[in-house]
């Protein structure tokens, strides 16, 4: 019997692996493990998935094939990623700036293309259909970046609005060429194919932009209640799209593409159906295809000879170099800075989702060969890490300027401010509501909502009960100081995703919780708690480490880093630090720079407190040890800080939590994070944040483009 269970494993796990269920689970391990394991390294989502894909395809361990079922979610996948490409498209902000718009869409793409086609004829050595094809792939570009200039608050700015109409415009005409080209390979390319195209693909836009937004709003508004049927009839129309597109002649993603573009009104950004359609996307679909991309690629045609790495080095540079020409050029005909420039430059340098379409369906249909497939990879690595790094570069610069949008500093009035504190320890708690209350405005007639998260396990029903006695001690405690409490009690299988679930719920502008513990080395792998709650909450966060009675102090010592005056939540925690001041009757001493000083003078003055302050220069941030030469041992310490990828963050402030408690061992420290914009991704799987090591190399690589030419 043992034998035969044995025989059956063996069987089951023999590679490559034919059982569905079993193939299905290892996608899926793949798709959960990926970003944990390569968070670390700062390695973006879409290579990840990539490189899964090469290590269990036929080139890697063989435990998966391309088969009919590999195809089938492989090519879901492709036409989700244009067909969200082409649904999140900001059509506003291309119609405000939409003749500047096409200039520099005609420059970015045609540019790239008249140095494409003669490097990979005449130095690569390929025909004219595939020359033509990679340097139509060298004029797509995708919106990777988007969400640091968001972060920044100068999504407005109009360099930014004229490089989403670019994108549009050279998506849609590398579209076109990809047809034709597509069309030549097979050699339908004569008279009778021009007619035929040019009538199919009138008839097909004439349903897509004519006929199906009829439809789609008019399901939509008689069928509000049928919220399944909204997904289910949105991807019925991508299919029947791509179906169309290949009826026409055209490419099933010309069709997808399409089909988000005809939709893009009807379905809003930030509506719940957007939601479904990106999170059933970015959680199968497009991780999916991504695996499938990695399956295909070869490694060892790497160890064949030097063709392969100068193939992948010559696209890479030649993308780069066509993006920063079209860049500049625009940036010459408009009149822009050098730092416009490069913010258009870095939002349109990364290659990503058009790119690996456009590759992929040379390849399927044998115009490319697996050197350009590969270096393609390689292309999409270099150019979003570098994109990343001048996009944020750009960004600061821009914002040092004074070009934020008038609406990014967020105001919070005193008669609507909703305060959370997360129950976590006891012990640490009645320091916790004591200083909630002394911040909290008297104008709010709202409560201090005090929430504890339960793990939702076996013992959820009895912990819960645990959660309500204590949550009653601290309401008891709290009706000594005669202040208002709502007690909120949640189950979840992730406690900082409960939190960040609860601070959403009571639209909390400030968060207060306790200093960060030590963590378990599975917590540093995966994501500590606190950086974990950082991560999924944009409201205000206080950590507070109160170990001595607030009265004990004789003075508040800020420390601000640069640049935290263009946060969004500065004015917000600068008004609270005024009012614990005045609560306690402390003096304030800000250390900072003399362009943080101003903007703190302005609000000081506008809020004409009675406290005390002075302010003392400190430039060094990146020495944060530096800072002790301002500390007393009678001093309230207030760090300010800023999360990962803000406009303040700098690499000093990484585990500052970690670095200043064990530094300033015996005073009471407050550690404040301001709240930020919410993080909008075009796509999940082509963000990257830098890692401290890839940030230090982007200051030399800001000096590159920042030369005037």
């Amino acid at each position: 019997m043992s034998n035969k269970v044995i025989e059956h494993l063996i069987h089951a796990f023999q590679a490559p692996l034919t059982n569905p269920v079993l193939i299905f689970s290892v996608v899926l391990l793949i798709i959960l493990l990926s970003p944990i394991l390569l968070r670390p390294i700062r390695v973006p989502g879409i290579i990840g998935l990539i490189l899964a894909g090469v290590v269990i395809g036929p080139h890697g361990l063989n435990w998966l094939e391309k088969n009919s079922a590999v195809t089938l979610f492989s090519t879901i996948g492709l036409l989700y990623i244009m067909f969200i490409a082409g649904l999140e498209l900001d059509m506003n902000e291309f119609k405000k700036s939409r003749h500047k718009s096409v200039v520099f869409g005609f420059f970015t793409f045609i540019i790239p293309i008249l140095i494409g086609f003669p490097v990979c004829y005449y130095i690569l050595g390929y025909e004219v259909l595939p020359s033509v094809l990679i340097a139509s792939m060298f004029a797509t570009h995708t919106l990777v970046s988007y969400p640091i200039v968001n972060r920044y608050g100068i999504s407005k700015h109009e360099a930014v609005a004229i490089t989403i109409g670019g994108t549009i415009l050279t998506d849609t005409a590398v579209l076109i060429i990809l047809a034709l080209i597509t069309g030549a390979s097979h050699g339908q390319i004569n008279q009778e194919f021009w007619v035929t195209l040019g009538v199919s693909f009138a008839i097909f836009l004439f349903i897509m932009f004519g006929i199906i937004p009829r439809i789609a709003k008019w399901f939509f508004q008689r069928l509000d209640a049928e919220k399944t049927g909204h997904y289910i009839f949105v991807l019925t129309v991508v299919f029947f799209a791509a179906f169309l597109a290949e009826m026409a002649g055209l490419e099933p993603i010309i069709g997808a593409f399409v089909a988000g573009l005809s939709l893009n009104k009807l379905i809003p950004h930030s509506s719940a159906l957007m939601n479904r359609i990106e999170f059933i996307g970015n959680a199968i679909f497009i991780p999916f295809f991504l695996i499938s991309v990695g399956m295909i690629v070869d490694i060892s045609v790497l160890t064949k000879g030097p063709s392969a790495l100068i193939v992948a080095g010559t696209l890479t540079i030649v993308s780069v170099f066509g993006k920063f020409i079209a860049a500049t050029i625009t940036q010459y005909i408009f009149k822009y800075s050098s730092n416009q420039r490069n913010l258009i430059f870095g939002l349109s340098n990364a290659h990503a989702a058009a790119t690996l379409a456009v590759i992929m369906v040379g390849y399927n249909n044998n115009i490319i060969d697996e050197n350009v497939l590969n270096g393609t990879i390689l292309l999409i690595l270099i150019t979003c890490i570098i994109a990343s790094m001048v996009t944020e570069n750009a960004s600061k610069k821009i914002v040092l300027e004074g070009h934020q949008d008038d609406k990014h500093i967020e105001h919070v009035e005193e008669s609507e401010e909703q305060i959370m504190i997360p129950l976590a320890n006891l012990k640490n708690m009645e320091p916790i509501l004591d200083f909630a209350t002394l911040i909290k405005s008297k104008k709010s007639p709202y409560p201090l909502s005090i929430v504890s998260v339960v793990p939702d396990d076996e013992q959820a029903e009895i912990n819960v009960q645990d959660a309500k006695r204590n949550l009653e001690n601290m309401a008891k405690y709290a009706s000594g100081a005669e202040t208002e409490v709502e007690l909120l009690t949640t189950i979840d299988f992730n406690i900082p995703a409960g939190i960040a679930r609860m601070s959403k719920k009571v639209m909390a502008d400030c968060i207060i919780m306790g200093w960060p513990s030590a963590t378990s080395i599975v917590e540093k792998i995966v994501g500590e708690k606190s950086e974990s709650i950082l991560n999924n909450t944009d409201s205000t966060l206080f950590m507070l480490r109160l170990n001595k009675p607030l009265i004990s102090h004789r003075s508040i010592v800020v420390f601000v880093p640069p640049l935290a005056e263009s946060e969004v939540g500065f004015e917000y925690w600068l008004e609270k630090t005024f009012k614990l001041a005045q609560e306690l009757s402390l003096p304030i001493s800000f250390v900072c720079e003399p362009r943080t000083e101003d903007s703190i003078s302005l609000i000081y003055k506008k809020l004409k407190s009675s406290v005390k302050v002075k302010f003392e220069t400190y430039e060094d941030w990146d020495n944060i040890y530096g800072l002790a030469t301002f500390n007393s041992p009678d001093a309230l310490l207030v760090f300010v800080s800023s999360r990962q990828g803000e406009v303040s963050y700098r690499d000093s402030l990484d585990g500052l939590a970690k670095r200043v408690g064990k530094y300033y061992k015996s005073q009471n420290l407050i550690l404040l994070f301001p709240a930020r914009q919410a993080n909008e991704h075009i796509d999940e799987y082509e963000t990257i944040q830098t890692s401290p090591f890839m940030r230090k190399i982007s200051k030399g690589l800001g000096n590159i483009f920042n030369k005037e030419k």
